[in-house]
């Protein structure tokens, strides 16, 4: 498997000749989900779901098609006819050739008056890839590899470490970091990889690795 992070919350995955691509947002490229043959979308906020990104993709390659929540579901559904699924935790269904496991329910809280929303995390394959979207959950499942919501103004360093620790994965790669300057970086990067208990790393936008 093929790993190519995107700008903030976007994550490309590549097998057998298919991609599945997690998050294209509004931070994200323009083309992020361009030559997707599948997205999923966590949750509806801006910088997880831009419509316009999901049209690139789904008019670029007419069989694409999406897996998200209700919430997005409702949004996009009249737009894109017979292309979007819906789905839920406990879920299971096959994208792209991936295998695709949803846990999860709720968004972190962002602060207490503040309503919480819908947000489903992905498991790929098995365990081999896990992107929570905007929580801190923990699927009932060995995780190879972490996508880990590094910097979030709903989340601050302490409960990003614990979360690596809790869900134990062989590595943590970031992901939502749009909002996190170059100068706190090797901040993050030395606590995490100190304290985390597991391999930590990070991809430049537009950067792969193979899995």
């Amino acid at each position: 498997m093929k790993l190519t992070k995107m700008s903030h919350a976007c994550v490309r995955l590549e097998k057998d000749g298919q991609t599945l691509v997690l998050d294209p947002g509004a931070f994200s490229e323009e083309d992020a989900a361009l030559g997707a043959d599948a997205i999923l979308v966590t949750h509806e906020h801006f910088d997880h779901f831009s419509e316009e990104r999901l049209r690139t993709a789904l008019d670029a390659n007419p069989a694409a098609q999406i897996w998200t929540l209700k919430s997005v579901a409702e949004k996009i559904s009249t737009v894109f006819p017979g292309r979007v699924h819906t789905v839920g935790h406990g879920d299971t269904f096959t994208a792209a050739g991936f295998d695709v496991q949803v846990h999860g329910e709720l968004h972190a809280v962002i602060h207490p008056d503040i309503p919480r929303i819908t947000n489903v995390g992905y498991l790929i394959d098995g365990g081999a890839v896990f992107h929570p979207g905007d929580a801190l959950t923990v699927p009932d499942h060995a995780v190879e590899t972490l996508m880990l919501p590094v910097m979030a103004p709903w989340s601050k360093i302490s409960e990003v470490i614990d979360y690596v620790r809790e869900v134990r994965p062989q590595r943590a790669y970031d992901i939502h970091d749009a909002l996190l300057a170059d100068l706190a970086r090797p901040v993050y990067d030395n606590q995490i990889g100190a304290l985390g208990g597991a391999e930590h790393l990070r991809l430049a936008p537009g950067e792969s690795t193979a899995l």
